[in-house]
């Protein structure tokens, strides 16, 4: 998800480490503090893969280094993105990273068949809670707690299948 959300961040323009840093948090530091020690890791591979190119500018206090996209990168962000599969799709932080950059695919048909494989998922029966490798329903479940999760994925499900229906439904990329 790193370099996704790298390569994908520079799709806009050339942008120093820490905004780089600042723009990722916000999309997904709220699943995964995103350190210094997994971030400039995972630059200096994209630069070694030649994804991503450094710039040195030079400023009155110390150097900044600026990204930029290369052609090779934006052709790998967009395989990413159309080859989303297992947990790019299962896991709801992943997937959220996924759709962020998701209209960087120029082929809508594309799009919709990431978003056909999250319908997938979110189709299948599935819960918080199993017996015997059997789903249980909220029915099922006497903590109140564990209900309240049951409660809380169904109706983020609901909304989220609700969407993708209409979004596959149009012929183009949604506005919103």
């Amino acid at each position: 998800m790193l370099e996704l959300m790298i390569l994908g961040f520079l799709t806009k323009g050339p942008l120093h480490g820490y905004e780089l840093r600042k723009k990722m948090h916000e999309l997904y530091g709220f699943a995964r503090d995103i350190s210094d020690g997994s971030l400039y890791p995972a630059i200096t591979r994209l630069i070694k893969a030649g994804l991503v190119e450094r710039h040195v500018e030079k400023g009155k206090a110390a150097q900044r280094h600026t990204l930029e996209l290369t052609g090779e990168g934006r052709k790998d962000l967009q395989s990413r993105l159309r080859n989303a599969s297992g947990g790019d799709i299962t896991d709801l932080g992943r997937f959220m990273v996924i759709l962020a950059f998701l209209s960087e695919l120029p082929d809508v048909a594309e799009q919709h068949q990431v978003l056909q494989r999250r319908l997938e998922f979110l189709e299948a029966p599935a819960s918080f809670f199993y017996e015997d490798g059997r789903p249980m329903r909220k029915a099922e479940i006497t903590d109140t707690y564990r209900q309240g999760m049951i409660t809380i994925g169904r109706a983020a499900s609901r909304a989220e299948t609700a969407w993708i229906k209409e979004t596959l439904a149009t012929s183009a990329t949604p506005l919103d």
